[in-house]
Protein backbone atom coordinates (compact mmCIF):
# COMPACT_ATOMS: atom_id res chain seq x y z
CA UNK A 1 0.00 0.00 0.00
CA UNK A 2 1.57 3.25 -0.41
CA UNK A 3 2.33 5.64 2.25
CA UNK A 4 -0.87 7.75 2.85
CA UNK A 5 0.26 11.48 4.89
CA UNK A 6 -1.31 12.03 7.76
CA UNK A 7 -3.22 14.86 9.66
CA UNK A 8 -5.11 15.16 12.59
CA UNK A 9 -6.72 17.80 15.13
CA UNK A 10 -5.65 19.46 18.03
CA UNK A 11 -8.22 18.68 20.80
CA UNK A 12 -7.90 22.02 22.61
CA UNK A 13 -7.32 24.58 19.59
CA UNK A 14 -9.03 22.67 16.57
CA UNK A 15 -5.95 23.44 14.51
CA UNK A 16 -4.80 20.78 12.21
CA UNK A 17 -1.44 19.62 12.09
CA UNK A 18 1.14 16.85 10.53
CA UNK A 19 2.05 14.12 12.31
CA UNK A 20 5.00 15.02 12.58
CA UNK A 21 4.56 19.09 13.53
CA UNK A 22 1.66 18.18 16.15
CA UNK A 23 3.97 16.76 19.22
CA UNK A 24 5.33 20.74 19.08
CA UNK A 25 2.15 21.83 18.53
CA UNK A 26 0.67 20.59 21.83
CA UNK A 27 4.05 21.33 24.01
CA UNK A 28 3.03 25.07 22.93
CA UNK A 29 -0.45 25.16 22.51
CA UNK A 30 -1.72 28.38 24.13
CA UNK A 31 -5.69 26.70 24.52
CA UNK A 32 -3.67 23.53 26.10
CA UNK A 33 -2.16 25.59 28.56
CA UNK A 34 -4.67 27.74 30.08
CA UNK A 35 -7.15 23.82 30.21
CA UNK A 36 -3.99 22.37 32.30
CA UNK A 37 -3.71 25.70 34.35
CA UNK A 38 -7.33 26.26 34.97
CA UNK A 39 -8.16 24.26 37.89
CA UNK A 40 -5.79 26.05 40.56
CA UNK A 41 -6.29 29.37 38.83
CA UNK A 42 -9.64 28.53 39.90
CA UNK A 43 -9.05 27.13 42.84
CA UNK A 44 -10.76 23.98 42.59
CA UNK A 45 -8.12 21.41 42.49
CA UNK A 46 -8.43 19.07 45.11
CA UNK A 47 -4.86 17.57 46.79
CA UNK A 48 -1.16 17.18 45.64
CA UNK A 49 -1.10 17.76 41.74
CA UNK A 50 -0.86 14.05 40.56
CA UNK A 51 1.63 12.70 37.58
CA UNK A 52 0.46 12.55 34.52
CA UNK A 53 1.70 10.34 31.29
CA UNK A 54 1.77 12.08 27.63
CA UNK A 55 1.61 9.26 25.61
CA UNK A 56 1.62 8.46 21.65
CA UNK A 57 0.11 5.99 19.81
CA UNK A 58 -0.13 4.57 16.12
CA UNK A 59 -0.64 1.40 14.43
CA UNK A 60 2.34 -0.70 14.19
CA UNK A 61 2.04 -1.13 10.88
CA UNK A 62 -0.62 1.34 9.60
CA UNK A 63 1.52 4.76 11.28
CA UNK A 64 -1.10 6.97 9.64
CA UNK A 65 -3.46 6.02 12.55
CA UNK A 66 -2.21 7.66 15.91
CA UNK A 67 -3.68 10.08 18.99
CA UNK A 68 -1.74 11.69 21.56
CA UNK A 69 -3.44 10.71 25.20
CA UNK A 70 -2.65 11.89 28.74
CA UNK A 71 -3.55 9.32 31.15
CA UNK A 72 -2.53 9.42 35.20
CA UNK A 73 0.50 7.48 36.32
CA UNK A 74 -2.10 5.62 38.48
CA UNK A 75 -4.04 4.25 36.34
CA UNK A 76 -3.62 0.98 35.41
CA UNK A 77 -2.25 -0.82 32.51
CA UNK A 78 -6.68 -1.96 32.44
CA UNK A 79 -7.72 1.25 32.05
CA UNK A 80 -5.48 1.89 28.88
CA UNK A 81 -6.46 -1.54 27.68
CA UNK A 82 -10.45 -0.67 27.76
CA UNK A 83 -9.67 2.96 26.54
CA UNK A 84 -7.85 2.07 23.30
CA UNK A 85 -10.40 -1.11 22.96
CA UNK A 86 -13.61 1.57 22.78
CA UNK A 87 -11.94 3.79 20.40
CA UNK A 88 -9.84 1.71 18.48
CA UNK A 89 -10.21 -2.05 18.69
CA UNK A 90 -12.63 -3.62 20.22
CA UNK A 91 -14.99 -6.02 18.20
CA UNK A 92 -15.65 -9.67 19.69
CA UNK A 93 -13.91 -9.27 23.07
CA UNK A 94 -10.61 -10.83 21.81
CA UNK A 95 -7.64 -10.77 24.17
CA UNK A 96 -5.49 -8.51 24.26
CA UNK A 97 -1.43 -7.78 25.55
CA UNK A 98 0.90 -5.36 26.84
CA UNK A 99 4.54 -6.15 25.50
CA UNK A 100 7.03 -4.14 28.04
CA UNK A 101 10.25 -4.67 28.01
CA UNK A 102 10.51 -8.32 27.45
CA UNK A 103 7.53 -8.76 30.10
CA UNK A 104 3.61 -9.85 28.73
CA UNK A 105 0.94 -8.67 30.71
CA UNK A 106 -2.67 -9.99 29.58
CA UNK A 107 -6.09 -8.79 29.85
CA UNK A 108 -6.62 -12.93 31.04
CA UNK A 109 -4.30 -15.40 32.54
CA UNK A 110 -3.37 -18.06 30.08
CA UNK A 111 -0.85 -19.94 32.91
CA UNK A 112 0.06 -19.52 36.70
CA UNK A 113 2.33 -16.81 36.69
CA UNK A 114 1.15 -15.19 33.71
CA UNK A 115 0.99 -11.16 34.81
CA UNK A 116 -2.14 -9.26 34.73
CA UNK A 117 -2.96 -5.78 33.57
CA UNK A 118 -3.21 -4.35 37.08
CA UNK A 119 -0.75 -3.25 37.58
CA UNK A 120 -0.38 0.88 37.57
CA UNK A 121 1.68 2.44 34.83
CA UNK A 122 3.83 4.21 36.80
CA UNK A 123 5.49 0.95 38.38
CA UNK A 124 6.22 -0.10 34.56
CA UNK A 125 6.43 2.48 32.46
CA UNK A 126 8.41 5.57 32.37
CA UNK A 127 9.17 8.60 29.42
CA UNK A 128 11.48 7.67 26.69
CA UNK A 129 10.13 4.27 26.84
CA UNK A 130 8.16 2.75 24.10
CA UNK A 131 6.06 -0.80 23.94
CA UNK A 132 3.42 -2.06 22.26
CA UNK A 133 -0.12 -3.56 22.90
CA UNK A 134 -1.39 -6.39 20.90
CA UNK A 135 -5.47 -6.95 20.35
CA UNK A 136 -6.79 -9.99 19.33
CA UNK A 137 -4.02 -13.16 18.62
CA UNK A 138 -5.59 -14.47 15.80
CA UNK A 139 -6.27 -11.69 13.67
CA UNK A 140 -4.18 -9.22 15.65
CA UNK A 141 -3.88 -5.64 15.78
CA UNK A 142 -0.52 -4.52 16.80
CA UNK A 143 0.27 -0.75 18.41
CA UNK A 144 3.20 0.93 19.47
CA UNK A 145 2.91 3.47 22.29
CA UNK A 146 5.86 6.17 23.07
CA UNK A 147 5.79 7.32 26.31
CA UNK A 148 6.70 11.15 25.52
CA UNK A 149 6.55 12.94 29.17
CA UNK A 150 5.46 13.17 32.47
CA UNK A 151 4.32 16.02 33.80
CA UNK A 152 2.54 16.79 37.32
CA UNK A 153 -1.27 18.40 37.11
CA UNK A 154 -4.51 17.94 37.86
CA UNK A 155 -6.31 14.57 36.81
CA UNK A 156 -9.90 13.80 36.52
CA UNK A 157 -10.05 10.14 37.85
CA UNK A 158 -7.62 7.45 35.89
CA UNK A 159 -9.73 8.13 32.48
CA UNK A 160 -7.17 8.99 29.10
CA UNK A 161 -7.71 12.22 27.53
CA UNK A 162 -7.35 12.56 23.34
CA UNK A 163 -4.81 15.98 23.21
CA UNK A 164 -5.19 14.91 19.48
CA UNK A 165 -5.81 12.25 16.65
CA UNK A 166 -5.39 11.53 13.04
CA UNK A 167 -7.96 13.00 10.27
CA UNK A 168 -9.50 9.71 8.88
CA UNK A 169 -6.78 9.25 6.11
CA UNK A 170 -7.61 10.24 2.37
CA UNK A 171 -7.91 6.55 1.00
CA UNK A 172 -9.34 5.80 -2.48
CA UNK A 173 -10.77 3.23 -4.49
CA UNK A 174 -8.20 0.64 -5.83
CA UNK A 175 -10.60 0.35 -8.94
CA UNK A 176 -11.35 3.96 -9.94
CA UNK A 177 -9.72 6.71 -7.55
CA UNK A 178 -12.68 7.73 -5.97
CA UNK A 179 -13.13 7.94 -2.08
CA UNK A 180 -13.27 4.39 -0.50
CA UNK A 181 -15.73 4.05 1.75
CA UNK A 182 -15.32 -0.09 2.49
CA UNK A 183 -12.41 -2.49 2.86
CA UNK A 184 -12.41 -5.77 1.74
CA UNK A 185 -11.43 -8.77 4.87
CA UNK A 186 -10.18 -10.66 2.06
CA UNK A 187 -8.19 -8.77 0.36
CA UNK A 188 -7.02 -5.98 2.81
CA UNK A 189 -3.87 -8.10 3.32
CA UNK A 190 -2.44 -7.65 0.14
CA UNK A 191 -3.49 -3.67 0.39
CA UNK A 192 -5.90 -3.59 -2.52
CA UNK A 193 -9.41 -4.04 -0.79
CA UNK A 194 -10.31 -0.35 -0.81
CA UNK A 195 -13.57 -0.03 -2.71
CA UNK A 196 -15.54 3.50 -3.23
CA UNK A 197 -19.97 2.90 -3.10
CA UNK A 198 -20.25 2.50 -6.68
CA UNK A 199 -17.00 -0.37 -6.87
CA UNK A 200 -18.36 -2.25 -3.86
CA UNK A 201 -21.32 -3.70 -5.67
CA UNK A 202 -19.15 -5.25 -8.79
CA UNK A 203 -16.21 -6.31 -6.38
CA UNK A 204 -15.16 -10.02 -6.86
CA UNK A 205 -15.40 -11.26 -3.36
CA UNK A 206 -18.69 -10.11 -2.93
CA UNK A 207 -20.19 -7.58 -0.71
CA UNK A 208 -20.43 -9.51 2.28
CA UNK A 209 -17.21 -9.69 2.62
CA UNK A 210 -16.62 -5.80 3.18
CA UNK A 211 -16.39 -4.03 6.28
CA UNK A 212 -16.73 -0.13 7.06
CA UNK A 213 -13.76 1.80 6.04
CA UNK A 214 -13.09 3.36 9.58
CA UNK A 215 -10.94 5.95 11.67
CA UNK A 216 -9.05 2.78 13.01
CA UNK A 217 -5.97 0.74 12.80
CA UNK A 218 -8.47 -2.26 12.86
CA UNK A 219 -10.19 -1.35 10.07
CA UNK A 220 -10.98 -4.07 7.67
CA UNK A 221 -10.16 -6.90 10.48
CA UNK A 222 -12.92 -9.59 12.17
CA UNK A 223 -15.91 -7.66 12.26
CA UNK A 224 -14.61 -4.42 13.20
CA UNK A 225 -17.43 -1.84 12.03
CA UNK A 226 -16.14 1.14 14.01
CA UNK A 227 -15.21 2.74 17.75
CA UNK A 228 -17.72 2.47 20.70
CA UNK A 229 -17.99 5.98 21.14
CA UNK A 230 -16.53 9.13 19.34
Amino acid sequence: MTRISSKGTCSYCGGSYSKSTILRHLQACPARKTENEAPSKKGSGKGVAKTIFHLQVEGLYLPMYWLHIEIPAKATLDDLDSFLRDLWLECCGHLSSFEIQGQSFFSEKFEPGDRSMRFALEKVIAPGMKFEHIYDFGTSTELLIKVISAREGQAQGKGAVIMARNDPPDIRCNTCGKPATAICCICSDEGTGYVCDDCAKKHECGEDMLLPLVNSPRTGMCGYTGECYD
